[in-house]
């Protein structure tokens, strides 16, 4: 059965962009196809300046919205990284086989090191090194497919490299995955400003309003939406590079109804009736998300046993390849537990 992986870091509260472009999938397609493991990567969330106990409680909300939004423990594994050792034991691996140059290619650090910089702030090394414990959440498990973003393609591209660089040099140990991209809003756009991704971790004092967040209320989501940014003419047409802006509220809806953007584009006389019937599409495809998380709030022992259960699973199919990846490297196996206790 095809294996796949999927993580989502909990630096913000997930969105719409969350929402259609990945975890909506998650639920409906890929949970019942594969053999799927989801996981929470907390440990990408400290590659910048944090609040640790923010961290703590986003990274809670995540795996509770993961499960609000239709992901069933009972089809997958869902989990916290940093609650699975092996992540971070096949990492420092992984970091001795890929180079400086690849790391500093990364597109992703060269922008959020400059963010960084140019707020006055040291960029960690964790930054630099993060997609390659990125490559070890996913060649840990064996994983075949990763569904992600654009934005991401490039950091399967570098696991697939120190997949087969690895297998080459120290005997075929990973299964080398591929990258797969879904096929409708895989890039949901922020409303105030359609040339850039609707991200979580946003500044949100500056493009907050561009950000529809999955527990915004109703008329919040509705608010943000009748005053997103739309471009110059009066025709509601479907163009990505001269109309952004209403291509992303196009691109949202059909997301929402399932339709064709490029039809929908012809059904509206103006821009305010596109907003609406967009922000009520909106609107219905997130209540049963917030209805569920209420109810999953109010039974959090739930949840904790979901967690618990998820990383059980996750570590006992991580750790054979892992300490597999220890021998072929080189490094002598792991002492017996009971010859441990009985030095002590």
């Amino acid at each position: 059965m095809t294996r796949v992986f999927s993580g989502i870091k909990p630096t913000g509260h997930l969105t719409l962009g969350n929402y259609l472009g990945a975890m909506r999938r998650w639920a409906s397609v890929d949970q019942h196809r594969a053999d799927a493991l989801f996981c929470v990567v907390d440990l990408h969330a400290l590659t910048v300046d944090h609040d640790p106990a923010r961290v703590r409680r986003l990274s809670r909300q995540a795996a509770t919205l993961l499960l609000a939004a239709g992901v069933d423990p009972r089809l997958c594994t869902v989990f916290v990284q940093s609650q699975v050792d092996e992540h971070a034991r096949l990492s420092y691996l992984l970091e001795c086989v890929a180079t400086d140059g690849e790391m500093r290619r990364m597109v992703q650090y060269k922008e959020k090191a400059a963010r960084e910089r140019d707020r006055g702030g040291s960029v960690r090394l964790s930054l630099l090194t993060y997609p390659v414990l990125m490559a070890a959440d996913i060649l840990a498990y064996r994983t075949d497919e990763v569904p992600v973003g654009d934005d991401q393609t490039q950091h399967v591209e570098l696991t697939r490299d120190l997949a087969v660089r690895f297998n080459q040099r120290y005997g075929h140990t990973f299964t080398v995955p591929r990258a797969t991209h879904p096929e409708v809003a895989a890039r949901v756009m922020n409303l105030q400003e359609p040339s850039s991704k609707m991200g979580k971790s946003d500044d949100a004092a500056v493009v907050g309003p561009g950000i529809v967040y999955l527990l915004d209320e109703p008329d919040v989501v509705r608010k943000k939406i009748m005053r997103a940014v739309t471009d110059s003419g009066q025709d509601v047409l479907y163009d990505r590079e001269e109309r952004p802006g209403i291509a992303n509220l196009l691109e949202i809806l059909a997301a929402c109804t399932g339709a064709d953007p490029e039809a929908l584009s012809g059904t509206y006389s103006s821009y305010g009736a596109l907003k609406k019937e967009t922000a009520d599409a909106v609107v219905e495809v997130l209540r049963p998300v917030r209805d569920r998380h209420q109810e999953l709030c109010a039974d959090p022992s739930y949840v904790e046993e979901v967690l618990r259960d998820g990383a059980a699973k996750a570590r006992a199919m991580a750790r054979p390849t892992v300490d597999a990846a220890y021998r072929a490297i080189g490094l002598l196996p792991p002492v017996a537990e009971p010859a441990l206790n009985a030095a002590r």
